[in-house]
């Protein structure tokens, strides 16, 4: 696999994976270590780190706008049962291909309001995130900058901290999850089409996977269900749920996975 691209998008990934094992780009470089010419900071890596609220300005129960470029919107979402003396669990929640924060909300909204979870949800710059298509850059310069908001703002709980996504922004979350693994503790992916290659994982968060068997967008062979083998293989802690559908994130999978994450 010596001379397998350095990332991935889904057109290359699904041409040239052709029912090869997807972790393969992650385990023949991101596994073994960083390739000679990346240079730090690794790519791929956040620098926001769990840290208690100040007592300036707390954010209160709803919804509040930390970014915006047009109308592509990065919202934090504050359950109505939030007290900042009880640590809440926290969701990074990344939208697919052509989603936005806004649209990523509306589906994670009712979990997390049931779940008592405050939610982040952000808007890449273009359609879909930047490593996707390239490299590490803007989106994930302005993820960084969110957390560490969130985290100045926030009481959150550091034991129960997910990183999560559907489609590209699943594979966005698998990638950036197993890279910070000391940040976050769950890794939620619905349908995810692979890893991004690059850099080296820290800690063993655990890890969620729903695909549908009949997703023609990025297949369950190639893409969910051989993720998740792998992710086992390496030893992560994986929950693999296969369900009889296309490519989807249904409300019951969304409220089953976070019901999983709060446990």
């Amino acid at each position: 696999m010596a001379d397998e691209p350095w990332f991935l998008d889904r057109r290359n990934f699904l041409r040239w994976s052709g029912g090869t094992i997807a972790m393969r780009a992650l385990a023949g470089r991101a596994l073994t270590g960083r390739r000679p010419w990346l240079t730090a900071p690794e790519p791929g890596r956040l620098s926001a780190r769990f840290h208690k609220p100040s007592a300036d300005a707390p954010f209160a129960p709803g919804e509040h706008i930390l970014d915006a470029n047009g109308d592509r919107r990065s919202i934090l979402f504050i359950p109505s049962n939030y007290d900042a003396k009880r640590p809440a669990p926290f969701y990074l929640a990344l939208h697919g291909a052509t989603g936005s924060g806004d649209t990523m909300l509306r589906g994670t909204r009712a979990a997390a309001e049931a779940h008592g979870v405050v939610v982040l949800s952000p808007s890449s710059r273009d359609f879909s995130w930047d490593a996707i298509r390239g490299d590490y850059a803007d989106d994930l310069a302005r993820v960084d900058k969110l957390v560490n908001q969130v985290f100045d703002r926030c009481s959150i709980d550091s034991r129960r901290m997910a990183i999560a996504g559907f489609s590209d922004g699943a594979t966005y979350a698998l990638s950036v999850g197993l890279l910070n693994g000391d940040l976050f503790t769950h890794v939620i992916a619905h349908s995810p089409g692979f890893i991004i290659s690059g850099g080296s994982p820290h800690g063993k968060p655990r890890v969620f996977i729903s695909h549908g068997r009949q997703d023609t967008i990025l297949p369950f062979d190639q893409c969910g269900r051989r993720l998740a083998t792998q992710l086992e293989h390496d030893g992560y802690r994986v929950r693999f749920d296969a369900f009889d559908g296309g490519h989807a994130a249904t409300p019951t999978m969304r409220e089953t996975a976070m019901s999983w994450f709060v446990a």
